[in-house]
């Protein structure tokens, strides 16, 4: 059993170009991204039901969000504990105890009556769905090769972006048709054909590579700029699930859009996140903190904007759309980082920033939920999104600034030879 490291051994497409130079990203990233499109998928789904669920479960709407807060719940202990119980597994044995557990939990909440039986499968859901988000950011950076890595973590993002443009559009599609459980039963079939898929594909770890303890992992963890890392990934996500989390009766209350219009905004917002994330991963090889930094910026202008026209249709879908290109376009570049700045702890600290990202959630989320009876109304969401989204400027700026203290220290040691 293997710790989860580096992986050597080719898939039968014979693409893995690891340490090769090449510029062609091997396919097993592209396997893994499709298992994050499912994992954002059911994650943010509920946002797209929201009135479906509440209505087909005889609860509040409030209740009803609460089935995103427990996810993220369980996404913040899943992803840590999951990784640690399962270190000596192999990472493609991981890979497919996740993906099956996923199945299971989704078939149980398609079938459940009880809310809180309901409840507690998400959260076991959760667990699995941490423990594969947290693999798979290590395995797409390994495979892809150190002058890759941020590409490729970018397109495993891209694929939970791709979430926002398919996954949560068509959950809604599928909602509308044949009722919000059936949303749940595609989402198990999808995945149990994920999980052939990464049999197949995925490669073994290393053989010769030597067990990790987990003292060793701990150890890896004394990095004051992953904390940096893993405190702007709880802000940056917090923030914008704050809104996205209610956007649904935000958009059919406030704005005054049909609910058949639902779908095309969020799916706006999903092709918005989708271009976002590809571009940030394609910047964040050579230019992370200026990702890291304009983007919070931007986005809590568009958080501001949502606010003041709250009221305006138009405006709404656009801001929204404008939240989905800019909104979440860094995260791929921060579990970049976060993962090269825990050096031995790579998984952990891939880990760590897949739960500091559902740490925002859901810390934001019930306090956006609160605010919808406050004398905010619809609005709260996005006043709290605003201010979360404007706190994720502390940590970037301090890591740029690390960074150029560190850079002018090289220069000065190390200079340039005269010409």
């Amino acid at each position: 059993m293997q710790d989860h490291t580096v992986l050597t051994a080719p898939t039968r497409s014979g693409t893995e170009t690891e340490a090769t130079g090449s510029r062609r990203l091997p396919l097993v990233v592209y396997i893994l991204a499709l298992g994050t499109f499912l994992m954002l998928t059911t994650e943010f789904v509920v946002a797209g039901i929201l009135p479906d669920v509440a209505a087909g479960l005889q609860i509040s709407l409030s209740q009803a969000g609460s089935l995103i807060t427990v996810f993220a719940i369980g996404m913040v202990v899943g992803a840590p504990v999951m990784t640690m119980l399962t270190l000596r597994l192999s990472t493609r044995l991981t890979l497919i105890l996740a993906l099956v557990i996923f199945v299971a939990g989704h078939i149980f909440v398609a079938v459940g009556a009880d809310f809180t039986q309901i409840m507690l499968a998400r959260f076991i859901t959760a667990l699995a769905t941490g423990a594969f988000w947290a693999v798979a950011a290590v395995v797409a950076t390994r495979v892809a090769g150190p002058s890759l890595g941020s590409r490729a973590v970018g397109i495993v993002g891209a694929g939970g972006s791709l979430a926002t443009v398919l996954g949560v559009p068509l959950g809604a599609y599928v909602a509308q048709l044949v009722g919000w459980r059936g949303t749940f039963w595609a989402l198990a079939f999808a995945a149990a054909l994920v999980t052939v898929l990464v049999i197949r594909r995925v490669p073994a770890d290393a053989p010769d590579r030597a067990p990790s303890s987990i003292g060793s992992q701990l150890t890896g963890l004394r990095s004051v700029r992953l904390w940096l890392v893993l405190l702007a990934c709880a802000t940056t996500s917090g923030g914008v699930l704050a809104v996205y989390s209610f956007i649904a009766p935000l958009l059919t209350d406030q704005a005054g859009l049909p609910a058949s219009m639902v779908p095309l905004v969020l799916t706006g917002f999903g092709v918005g996140s989708f271009i976002g994330t590809l571009i940030g991963g394609r910047l964040g090889d050579t230019r992370p903190h200026a990702v890291t930094i304009v983007t919070p910026a931007v986005t809590t202008m568009l958080m501001l904007a949502i606010f003041l026209v709250s009221e305006s249709s138009w405006a709404m879908i656009a801001a929204v759309v404008a939240l989905g290109l800019f909104g979440l376009s860094a995260n791929s570049v921060l579990i970049h980082l976060a993962v090269r700045f825990a050096g031995t702890a790579a998984t952990l600290g891939s880990a760590l920033s897949v739960s500091a990202f559902n740490v925002g959630t859901a810390v934001t989320t019930p306090i956006a939920g609160a605010t919808l009876t406050s004398p905010l109304g619809l609005d709260g969401p996005a006043a709290v999104g605003t201010v979360i989204v404007a706190l994720t400027l502390l940590p970037t700026l301090v890591l740029a600034q690390i960074r150029r203290r560190g850079a002018a220290a090289n220069s000065y040691l190390c200079p340039r030879p005269s010409n």
